[in-house]
C-alpha cells in the first residue's frame, strides 16, 4: 500500500493541479490531497492570496475526481503561527508533521514541484520526489479571476474545468471582495502565511 501525499495551496484547483493528482494516482494506491489551511480557534483565516476556504477547495477537487482522493485538512497550522519557526528546533513543526501523516499506513511518498519545498519536505522525513514544476500557476489564475471581478476581459475559465469555474462563480462575492483589497499575508521561509494570526491567536 503506497500513499502519495500533496501539501498545496489549491487556490483555487486549477489544470496544473489536477494533471499532478492524476501522475499521483498512476504511481500510488491512494492520494492524499491536503489544501493548506490557517486557523485562528476553529475559525479559518481567508486573504487575497488564499480567497477561498477549505470546503469549498475540498469541493473543487470532488467535483472532479469524486471519492477516488483522499481530501483532508491535516495541512493545518494553527496560530500563533511564528511558533511553527524555526522549522526543525520548533515542537509545532512536528506536530504538523503528525498531523500531514494521519491515517497513513504502509509506503509514503510526498510530491512537490519546488526544489527548496523538497529540501524541506526531505528534512522532515517525508519522502519528497520532486517533479517538473508545471507552468501554469494558481497565483495567476487568481490575478485573472480578480481582474475579470474589476470588470476586464481575461481567460481564467480556460485555466480551470468547468465544473470547478462553477464553484469559482458560486463564490464570486468572495473574489470581488479580495479583488479590491490589500494582500494581509507575509513571506516566511519561502511559504506564505496570513498576517493575521501570525504572532497572536
Amino acid at each position: 500500500m503506497i500513499t502519495a501525499l500533496y501539501l498545496a495551496h489549491l487556490n483555487p484547483v486549477t489544470n496544473a493541479h489536477i494533471q499532478i493528482i492524476k501522475e499521483l494516482k498512476e504511481k500510488a494506491d491512494t492520494v492524499k490531497v491536503m489544501p493548506v489551511v490557517f486557523k485562528s480557534g476553529n475559525r479559518e483565516i481567508n486573504s487575497k492570496s488564499f480567497p477561498f476556504n477549505f470546503k469549498t477547495r475540498k469541493k473543487m477537487l470532488e467535483s472532479v475526481f469524486g471519492d477516488s482522493i483522499t481530501i483532508t485538512d491535516d495541512y493545518a497550522f494553527f496560530a500563533p503561527f511564528k511558533k511553527y519557526f524555526p522549522p526543525l528546533l520548533a515542537p509545532k513543526s512536528w506536530e504538523l508533521r503528525k498531523q500531514v501523516l494521519r491515517g497513513v499506513d504502509g509506503e509514503f511518498f510526498s510530491y512537490t514541484g519546488d526544489k527548496v519545498e523538497g529540501i524541506m519536505l526531505k528534512i522532515y522525513r517525508l519522502k519528497p520526489q520532486i517533479g517538473k514544476r508545471k507552468t501554469l500557476s494558481a497565483a495567476s489564475v487568481k490575478e485573472k479571476m480578480y481582474d475579470a471581478a474589476l470588470g476586464k476581459d481575461t481567460d481564467w475559465r480556460s485555466d480551470v474545468t468547468e465544473s470547478i469555474a462553477d464553484i469559482i462563480k458560486e463564490e464570486w462575492e468572495t473574489i470581488k471582495k479580495f479583488a479590491v483589497s490589500e494582500d494581509m499575508t507575509t513571506r516566511v521561509a519561502g511559504m506564505k502565511f496570513p498576517r493575521e494570526g501570525w504572532s497572536s491567536k
